[in-house]
């Protein structure tokens, strides 16, 4: 078995149009890796070609140059794709079946026997909270969160290996929310690989453990969330500063900010933030806390998708 769920290698997709005398290439020379057993976030502002690269890694589409791969084998082959898990964003589920014979269905469909699927779909319902409701109720009558919740069910049927999501909380409220992630935390323990597409940046970064920020085609930032979002200044947080000395260490911060009779003092470098702590305790003002100041991956995207449409 691959130590990567995903591997992509020069992953390119171009579509012409042959009236106009254009192409677009909505994904462009991508090559990227997964290892397995992680959550993986893929990153970018609509039309971007996250979707399509998700296309291309299933075989949905074909690549104009490139290859992907899935856990070591090339993804054309219907056998790399059979420990896939898929969750589209704009899933069209029969709407006449019930939540459980929509299950049932598509178990059926992944090759699964009737007695497997009758232990399967049971665990499942109970696990995305619909064990009361997917027997009786149509599709039909589902909320776009229920149905978010059991289109999680349908590519967790066959228990695969790696599960790619595609908005999966999209047009779920916040309890749905958390209750989706705490699912795919719970199969991250169990070593199943999660490939997130999200617009939803703070479940992003609650949830993966690295990501890649794609732009126009290409991967314009990759790695992992920790070191993306780690800062590169430092914040003192003092209480009860005097007024004088408050003035002078603000002329020699890069910014701050007071609150609450609480001074937050933020410096560029280590040796700043220390020479403040050093004026502080000389005072006798007690210092509240110090650290490294950190960026949300919300900052991060929009940093990193400004500098590349500049």
């Amino acid at each position: 078995m691959s130590a990567y769920a995903i591997q992509t290698e020069g992953l390119t997709k171009v579509f012409r149009n042959q009236w106009a005398g254009a192409e677009l290439r909505a994904v462009d020379d991508i090559s990227l890796s997964v290892p397995a057993g992680t959550a993986f976030g893929l990153l970018g502002p609509n039309g971007a070609g996250k979707t399509t690269f998700v296309k291309l890694l299933l075989s949905c589409c074909i690549p104009t140059a490139g290859r992907a791969m899935i856990f070591g084998q090339d993804s054309s082959r219907p056998e790399a794709r059979r420990p896939v898990g898929y969750l589209p964003e704009n899933h069209r589920f029969p709407t006449y079946l019930t939540g459980h014979d929509m299950l049932d269905f598509y178990g059926a469909l992944s090759g699964m026997d009737s007695a497997a699927r009758r232990r399967r779909i049971p665990e499942l319902l109970h696990l995305v909270g619909l064990e009361e409701r997917a027997h009786h109720l149509r599709l039909s009558s589902y909320s776009k969160g229920m149905l978010q919740r059991v289109g999680l069910a349908q590519a967790l049927m066959h228990s695969p290996k790696l599960l790619v999501l595609d908005e999966p909380s999209d047009g779920v409220d916040p309890v749905g929310r958390h209750h989706i992630r705490a699912v795919l935390q719970e199969l991250g323990k169990q070593g199943v690989t999660v490939f997130l597409n999200s617009h939803l940046l703070a479940e992003v970064e609650q949830f993966c453990t690295s990501v890649a920020i794609i732009q126009k085609g290409r991967v314009a930032l990759s790695g992992s969330v920790e070191e993306l979002t780690r800062g590169s200044g430092y914040r003192v947080e003092a209480v009860d500063v005097p007024e004088q000395l408050a003035t002078e260490l603000r002329a020699g911060a890069r910014s701050a900010a007071q609150i609450n009779g609480s001074l937050e003092l933020f410096f560029a470098t280590r040796e700043e933030a220390n020479g403040a702590i050093d004026r502080l305790r000389a005072a006798g003002v007690a210092v509240e806390s110090l650290g490294r100041t950190r960026s949300t991956l919300e900052d991060v995207f929009i940093r990193t998708v400004e500098q590349k449409a500049a």
